[in-house]
């Protein structure tokens, strides 16, 4: 591990009222001395103070806070300064650290360091990444779990199990069964199944855990005309979509972010689905069909009455029912955009199917690209265990340790550099 100096703006970029840098290293005692113009200071105590430069010109008047080593966020000595958030004053700060042999920080050093001194693992890291991108409350909630160590307790518990289950099969043929417990074969293979049986769970939960973090894709579809762009602009609370008697109007995607009770949803209104029409509604018409592959949600609108029935991931809506004389369908939802009758229960039934989904999911773990595909091999080292081994337990052993090897990947208890990068790089300066 590298042990320069580093700092990094910790706070926004722009114009602020007040700015964060953050140094780390592993001898600032003196740094921070001459910050504050004292040899004698308190760690952990806020000082407000002049900064001055190694000229003795003025840079700011900051407040410095000294986190000493081990009781900080690397585990090495940390300086905290807090200055106004000027973009002159924080490049002369960094002018200033420059001189007294700092560098500016790489994206997620200041986490990497606190991985290499056992202040986080790679699930908290994940974790941490997930908050920095949390724009709702359920993503905030999801996010702290993981960061507070949730995903990190399930992995170790796994792995602990993995490697008792890995040692006792192995048992097996070094002792006489004399000297093993009972049974101790169907033991070992009913542990194995109920991990397997765990892990698949958990993987089950993939969709759900990326619309937390991604968001719930809604996609309105339907014929041209019967009403997709109003009930988006209702839903979206504004005149996002162009509304139009003629066919065709909507030739492209028009999207829009919402929070619905707590949710990240991404809203997509789309081109109408017919044969015909010219080259550049054909492709929205393509784009369409993409969006319907990609949705969690689907609300198909019609603007008659219909007795087509929803599928489980479906709305069906019957828009213009200021114009209907009957409504026969028991499981279509009857709304006009125009008056607004029926909005309330059409958007209890998005909120609802929100809920089936992503309700009980808080819990769920951090599934990113790398930590699905290490969980994925381990649930097939442990299948292969069960499957393939029938009663060779040396077989059976060298599966089940090869599980808990993929769960060690994802805590970084067992590392490789590129899986090292990729789980800081997603980070930003200063963390």
């Amino acid at each position: 591990m590298n042990n320069d100096t580093i700092y990094a703006l910790s706070s926004g970029h722009g114009k602020s009222g007040v700015a964060v840098i953050r140094v780390s290293g592993n001898q600032l005692h003196d740094i921070f001395a001459q910050m504050v113009g004292k040899d004698e200071f308190t760690p952990r105590t806020t000082y407000f103070t002049n900064l001055r430069d190694t000229s003795n010109d003025l840079i700011d008047q900051v407040i410095l806070i000294y986190f000493a080593s081990p009781a900080s966020f690397t585990g090495e000595d940390i300086i905290e300064i807090h200055s106004h958030g000027a973009p002159a004053v924080i490049r002369k700060i960094f002018e200033y650290l420059n001189t007294l042999g700092g560098r500016m920080a790489e994206p997620g050093e200041f986490s990497r360091r606190a991985f290499y001194n056992n202040k986080m693992d790679l699930a908290d890291v994940d974790g941490l990444a997930a908050l920095l991108d949390a724009t709702t409350e359920q993503q905030r909630r999801y996010a702290l779990h993981s960061l507070t160590g949730g995903d990190s307790q399930i992995y170790n518990t796994w792995r602990k199990q993995m490697i008792e289950i890995s040692g006792y099969a192995a048992a097996i043929l070094d002792y006489d069964a004399d000297d093993l417990p009972k049974n101790i074969g169907d033991v070992v293979k009913n542990r194995t199944q109920i991990l397997y049986n765990e892990i698949s769970k958990s993987l089950s939960h993939n969709s759900a855990v990326r619309a937390i973090r991604g968001g719930f894709n809604i996609v309105l579809a339907g014929e041209p005309n019967v009403g997709k762009s109003s009930l988006f602009n209702y839903l979206a609370g504004a005149n996002r979509a162009i509304v139009s008697d003629i066919p065709g109007t909507t030739r492209d995607v028009v999207s829009i972010n919402l929070d619905i009770d707590g949710y990240l949803v991404n809203l997509s209104d789309t081109a109408g689905l017919r044969n015909g029409g010219d080259i550049i509604e054909q492709i929205g018409i393509e784009k369409t069909y993409q969006e319907i592959e990609n949705a969690n949600l689907i609300i198909r609108v019609f603007c008659s009455d219909t007795d087509i029935q929803p599928n489980e991931n479906e709305i069906i809506v019957i828009n213009k029912s200021d114009l209907l004389n009957k409504k026969t369908n028991q499981n279509a939802i009857y709304v006009s955009a125009k008056t607004g009758d029926g909005t309330i229960n059409f958007m209890n039934a998005i909120r609802n199917k929100i809920h089936t989904l992503m309700d009980n999911t808080e819990n769920a773990l951090i599934l990113n690209a790398r930590t699905y595909t290490l969980l994925t091999d381990a649930a097939t080292e442990l299948q292969n265990a069960l499957k393939l081994s029938g009663d060779n337990y040396d077989i059976f052993s060298e599966h089940v340790h090869r599980a808990s090897d993929c769960i060690g990947k994802i805590l970084g208890q067992i590392t490789a550099a590129d899986v090292m990068d990729a789980t800081f790089g997603q980070l930003c300066l200063g963390k």
